[in-house]
């Protein structure tokens, strides 16, 4: 049986010549929105909380805008949500992922089909 050949990628967003968004940063942000917390999306992912932090303060300065808004302690502990700005980046840019994939998957057709 003839196994067809697939393109993998993974896109990341330059800004200035600095990386400021991709998979790892729309994982992130999407278990915010679900989590509704920073730590527990970086814990989900494997990751710890400074670097989670980190990755966020670094793309919100190269986009020069926040990403998140953080709610301090209380009864029930802090959290944090996404601004609209990041909302609306993160659904540009799912579905300009979703897009180039399908763009991909015709070129390696083209290019490859009957390998």
């Amino acid at each position: 049986m003839e196994k067809p050949i697939m393109v993998d990628t993974l896109l990341r967003l330059q800004y200035g010549g600095q990386k400021v968004f991709g998979p790892g940063l729309a994982c992130l942000l999407e278990g915010i929105e679900i989590h509704g917390s920073l730590r527990q999306s970086a814990a989900k992912m494997g990751m710890s909380y400074n670097k989670a932090w980190n990755i966020i303060k670094n793309s919100e300065a190269q986009l020069e805008q926040p990403l998140i808004e953080r709610k301090i302690g209380g009864v029930r502990g802090g959290g944090a949500v996404l601004t609209p700005f990041a909302q609306d980046f993160l659904q540009r840019y799912r579905a300009f992922e979703q897009a180039a994939q399908q763009q991909l998957d015709r070129l390696v057709q083209q290019y490859f089909e009957g390998m």
